[in-house]
């Protein structure tokens, strides 16, 4: 089985522990809420009164997440883990940023607006006051006030919400009659300017267009979302953070993307489609001799991953347990046997959340090679779980860290 060489050991985090799920809880809880966030903005901006206040929430991909580039099919969810960004006008030309939680503090100017390292997170805001400036909205300077719980750097899209919150925010302030799909390919190409990028809309749509209580199925393609009612209200969602750092993940990244893209590319010369929906797994006897065992198992990965999706869909609306964990359990042994994106740490969180009663299903999300894992658990089942965690910590050497999730509306204008 290949890994890459991101497999290579860190040491533990010193003195850290991963909390329990209620610790854990307790900490997403200290992102500010929507009236604190306009309390400390006034306190930093000299009683200056935000006009807007926006949220938008993070997102979790449950399947195809490793699909066909740009024409992926994905079941997703936005999550309750919200960043909120407040907004007020100033006189002059500069753009002051402040996040709440880092007690940190960034400035721009009109004339000075662009990209810088240092900048972090205040560059998402950039990016969309960049937009709003590019289309005539902007002409003064502007203050900003940011805070949130969306963990970040473990793939829930947290960069993607700040863009969206900033740009909402600046549609209301200034009135901009810009409808949200438009808004989203503008601000979508905007970061691919601004940050030097490519970048999916795929984030983007989600975050806007999500509804509590729902999945999503989002055909990237055809920029087109199906919405399905959940049923599982017993159920929790467990994202896990398994502390493995990623390395040199972006090239290897690029190798399957490569991989996937040739493999559609000698399947089309044997029969006619536009995509990987087009293609099912007996086409692949047709070309077995013209694909090399790699490519031939990215693209079998990507035809499984699709119909995985319709499978899992008519699981959830019919309450069927059993092959929503089938699938579930099943797409992971493609992303670790064929597209070859997980490591030793993820499948053993995944095989061992298997072997729990009361688990409906578990699996890789995200880049892959380290990162989250996701899961379907009972309520009561979450301590046994939680135990399991203990031997993870002690084979491997990192901590943990476990955050409950439910289901939430896309981004809003909440003042």
């Amino acid at each position: 089985m290949y890994y890459s060489k991101r497999c290579l050991r860190r040491a533990p985090i010193n003195g850290r522990c991963f909390p329990s799920l209620n610790n854990a809880e307790t900490k997403r809880r200290q992102g500010v809420n929507i009236l604190e966030i306009g309390q400390i903005h006034r306190k930093e901006y000299d009683q200056s009164e935000p006009l807007v206040i926006a949220e938008a929430p993070g997102r979790v991909h449950l399947l195809g997440d490793h699909g066909e580039p740009r024409a992926g099919l994905f079941l997703s969810t936005a999550i309750d883990r919200y960043i909120r960004i407040a907004v007020s006008v100033r006189k002059d030309a500069s753009f002051r940023f402040y996040a709440a939680a880092l007690d940190e503090h960034k400035r721009a100017t009109l004339a000075n607006l662009r990209y810088k390292r240092e900048d972090r997170w205040s560059n998402y805001i950039k990016v969309a006051i960049q937009l709003f400036v590019r289309m005539g909205f902007i002409d003064k300077g502007l203050n900003f006030t940011i805070d949130g719980d969306i963990p970040h750097q473990i793939g829930l899209a947290s960069s993607t919400a700040i863009e969206l919150a900033t740009a909402v925010a600046l549609r209301k302030l200034f009135h901009a009659n810009i409808s949200n799909h438009d808004l989203i390919t503008k601000l979508v190409r905007m970061r691919e300017i601004f940050l030097s990028k490519s970048a999916s809309l795929v984030d983007y749509e989600i975050i806007m267009n999500a509804k509590k209580g729902c999945f999503m199925i989002f055909d990237e393609s055809a920029r087109d979302i199906r919405y399905i009612q959940t049923s599982f209200d017993e159920y929790k969602i467990l994202i896990l953070d398994s502390r493995v750092p990623r390395i040199e993940v972006e090239q290897e990244l690029r190798q399957r993307r490569h991989d996937i893209r040739k493999g559609l590319e000698i399947l089309s010369q044997h029969r006619s489609g536009l995509s990987f929906k087009d293609f099912t797994a007996a086409d692949f006897i047709e070309v077995d001799e013209d694909l090399s065992e790699t490519i031939r198992r990215r693209s079998f990965f990507v035809v499984q991953e699709l119909k995985r999706v319709s499978e899992v869909e008519e699981a959830i609306k019919k309450h069927d347990i059993q092959n929503l964990s089938r699938a579930l359990f099943h797409s992971h042994e493609g992303l670790r046997d064929l597209l070859e994106v997980s490591c030793p740490e993820i499948d053993w969180l995944v095989k061992r959340s298997q072997e729990i009663e009361g688990v409906a299903g578990s699996r890789m999300t995200g880049l892959g090679f380290g990162g989250c894992t996701y899961t379907f658990i009972k309520a009561n089942a979450i301590a046994n779980y939680q135990k399991r965690l203990e031997d993870y910590e002690r084979i491997f050497g990192f901590h943990p860290i476990i955050y409950e999730m439910g289901t939430a509306d896309g981004v809003r204008v909440v003042k």
